[in-house]
């Protein structure tokens, strides 16, 4: 098992930024953040794989960023231009399974942070 623990989420204004950071107790191939509003299904926001890069939902790419530092065992979610549907609980997770070239839906994971809320206003 790997343990996650998310910190960063709050409120701001549309148009503002936030950096989400997790804390792993281990790196694995592939790490993400997911994010679920009231009423519907939680969705990838952007993933890291080790040798294959990044990936981000299209209605993030160009705004959000994802990044880690594995000497402080952290993976951040740096988040700008904040818009009112970006409002969701966040969710750091791991695949705890062999890759097999899928690290982007909620299937894909096997471990979860407890979730960090963010609540962008217009």
């Amino acid at each position: 098992q790997v343990q996650l623990v998310e910190s960063g989420g709050g409120s701001v204004q549309a148009g503002g930024s936030l950096r989400l950071s997790c804390t792993v107790s281990e790196f694995r191939y592939c790490m993400g953040w997911l994010r679920q509003a009231p009423g519907k299904e939680r969705e990838g926001v952007a993933t890291i794989v080790s040798r294959d890069g990044t990936k981000y939902a299209d209605s993030v790419k160009g705004r959000f960023t994802i990044s880690k530092d594995t000497a402080k065992k952290t993976l951040y979610l740096q988040m700008n231009s904040l818009k009112p549907e970006d409002t969701a609980m966040y969710y750091c997770a791991a695949r705890l399974r062999s890759y097999d070239g899928s690290c982007w839906s909620m299937a894909d994971f096997q471990s979860w942070g407890q979730g960090t809320q963010v609540t962008v206003s217009s």
